[in-house]
């Protein structure tokens, strides 16, 4: 097991997520960035979907009470093992009895750490990933336990990776959404012209930017959304749907992320800049 000595803000176990359950109001939840946690699991030869740890902003302190190997990546949060410096996207062994802490974060939002084989928390509905009201938790706490595997020797194919680092990027490249066509033209000057602050109002459901387009009195009847789907209210301001957002909306769908524009955004907090940029087909 793993030991919780301390929490960190807001620290999860997700894997890939939950498919195939929109329909009855499920969201997919999963790695916030995809892109970050399939490099740590690739360097430990883990399966694609393999559970790691999301880290939000501030880290956790961490005891493992039986040997295995872990990978950290994503945000820069600088990590310690025993008081020695840990690497990220870098195998490291670990040992019964080590524990790991974390320092200030210096860039990005949420980091990721992998143990071999991945950890073993309930498969709830096909997944992994915690979210109230399907899973029992929907954070870590402190004195909380997690279950990985013991693992005494891994050989791995490469131990480490030179990754470049996207966490100082702003543009999020995105396809036109079911309701683009009704943006006038003041509104798409705006939308691909200027740089949106996101707000403090931000977490795995969904983030809103600062700066609002013209507003308008389009009404539309509930329909499915997705994560990454950018909504825009009556009153101009935009939402981005993340990993554990609603799957129907009554905004009009302006705009759908890429999956790396998704990966890219999980990576903002407050007060940073982000700017759309249209994907042609």
């Amino acid at each position: 097991m793993l030991k919780v000595l301390k929490a960190g803000l807001f620290t999860t176990i997700q894997d890939q997520g939950r498919f195939g359950l929109l329909n009855k109001g499920v969201p997919v939840a999963g790695y916030m960035d995809t892109y970050s946690a399939s490099k740590v699991n690739a360097l430990l030869e883990n399966q694609p979907d393999a559970a790691v740890m999301e880290i939000t902003m501030t880290g956790p302190s961490l005891q493992f009470d039986q040997d295995t190997y872990i990978c950290l990546g994503g945000a820069d949060i600088p990590a310690s093992l025993n008081n020695g410096q840990v690497d990220r996207y870098k195998v490291t062994k670990i040992k019964k009895g080590d524990i790991l802490t974390f320092g200030k974060l210096q860039r990005g939002f949420r980091g990721y750490l992998a143990v071999k084989n991945g950890f073993q928390t309930p498969v709830v509905l096909g997944s992994r990933s915690f979210f109230i009201p399907v899973t029992p938790k929907d954070h870590l706490k402190k004195g909380d336990t997690v279950a990985y595997t013991k693992v005494s020797h891994f050989d791995p194919k490469v131990s480490e990776l030179k990754v470049d680092s996207f966490l100082g990027e702003n543009v999020l490249y995105v396809t036109q959404g079911p309701e683009y066509e009704l943006l006038d033209d003041k509104q798409l000057e705006v939308l691909f012209s200027k740089a949106f602050t996101v707000s403090n109002e931000n977490n795995r459901m969904a983030y809103q930017l600062e700066e609002k387009l013209p507003g308008h009195a389009i009404s539309m009847l509930t329909s499915a959304t997705l994560p990454g789907t950018v909504q825009l209210t009556p009153s101009g301001k935009l939402i981005v749907l993340m990993k554990d957002g609603q799957t129907t909306g009554g905004y009009p769908r302006i705009l759908q992320l890429s999956d790396e524009a998704i990966s890219l955004m999980a990576q903002k907090k407050y007060g940073d800049k982000v700017r759309f940029k249209l994907r042609k087909p």
